[in-house]
């Protein structure tokens, strides 16, 4: 059976880490592509599900790596702008935990210089979720003309976002001034706890999930690493564990649950309209299966998701815990 199509619109980003160097005094860098939405899209197709991904590249030497990268997990790039601009970069330093901590190059780089007429033509006729967040939906020009695409793919797909706040890059007060808005037109909110406590210092998960719930988003999840995650369906939670893990680094694990998450709702038939379908047991599995998928997404180096054949897809889902 094909699983409906998902589309995903974002960015995609040089990942460099550090690497030995063969002479003194040097560093070595190795680049891997990433980018938030690019991660997201390449694990959704991965998974097996059509996932079509609407993109600014560059022809640059990276903007060719992320072509043949997206192409070979089975990424649909008809839609994607072959761009002038050069491609953005991204250094990762990890902490002892595999945590990643990033400095940017991108300014004026391919990912943000989305015009209304390159959006203007796209077809979301057969596209049943829409997906997008990460700097292409705060950094301008094009954010703004990425925010309005999603208010018009609402009326007919499912709206996912994840935020993937990037302080160093754009200000907090950009994202906090926009999510009001991100919360009235999506149906799904993904979000880390790292990403909770700068969009909204201070509040408990339980708060944070209620404040938004009001802005009018019916799902909420928040991940939360090592300690698994917590989603909310208009008010009604859910705490869904991780799965041991022997993490090498968690970079790609939040996309990564994002596709695994979807996937999941997609091959149920629970993607294409408000949610009203969706039951708080449905978000449980769909988590669980999420949690999998980004348990292997940080069991190996850089933002790698996993296939299909690596989950054992007939594994059973642990037991629901209320919230």
């Amino acid at each position: 059976m094909r699983l409906p199509l998902v589309t995903v619109l974002g960015e995609c980003v040089a990942d460099t880490f550090t690497v030995p160097a063969p002479t003194p005094g040097e560093l070595a860098l190795r680049v891997l592509p990433g980018g938030g939405p690019a991660n997201t899209a390449v694990a959704l197709a991965r998974l097996g599900t059509p996932a079509r991904f609407l993109a600014r590249l560059s022809d640059d030497v990276f903007g060719r790596l992320f072509r043949g990268h997206l192409e070979a997990s089975g990424v649909d790039l008809t839609a994607a702008v072959r761009a002038t601009e050069p491609s953005t970069l991204a250094v990762a330093e990890l902490d002892a935990q595999g945590r990643a901590a990033y400095s940017f190059h991108a300014q004026g780089t391919a990912d943000w210089q989305w015009t209304a007429d390159e959006l203007a033509t796209t077809d979301l006729a057969s596209t049943v979720c829409l997906h997008s967040g990460s700097l292409a939906l705060v950094r301008e020009p094009g954010g703004t003309v990425v925010e309005e695409f999603l208010a018009r793919a609402a009326a007919t797909a499912t709206i996912s976002v994840d935020p993937n706040v990037r302080p160093l890059l754009v200000g907090l007060d950009v994202y906090r001034e926009r999510l009001p808005r991100w919360c009235a037109l999506a149906d799904i909110l993904r979000l880390s706890e790292d990403d909770l406590e700068l969009l909204l210092p201070g509040y408990t998960i339980e708060r944070a999930c209620d404040a938004w719930h009001t802005a009018g988003v019916p799902l909420v999840v928040i991940t939360r690493g090592e300690r698994g995650a917590v989603a909310s369906l208009d008010g009604e939670r859910v705490v869904v564990p991780a799965p041991p893990t022997d993490v090498v680094d968690t970079v790609g694990a939040g996309d990564s649950f994002t596709a695994g998450l979807l996937h999941h709702l997609g091959a149920k038939g629970l993607l294409g309209g408000r949610l009203t379908d969706l039951r708080v047991d449905d978000v449980f599995d769909a988590c669980a299966f999420a949690s999998r998928v980004a348990a292997l997404t940080c069991g190996v180096v850089g933002p790698n998701p996993p296939w299909a054949g690596q989950l054992r897809l007939s594994a059973p889902a642990a037991g629901r815990t209320a919230g």
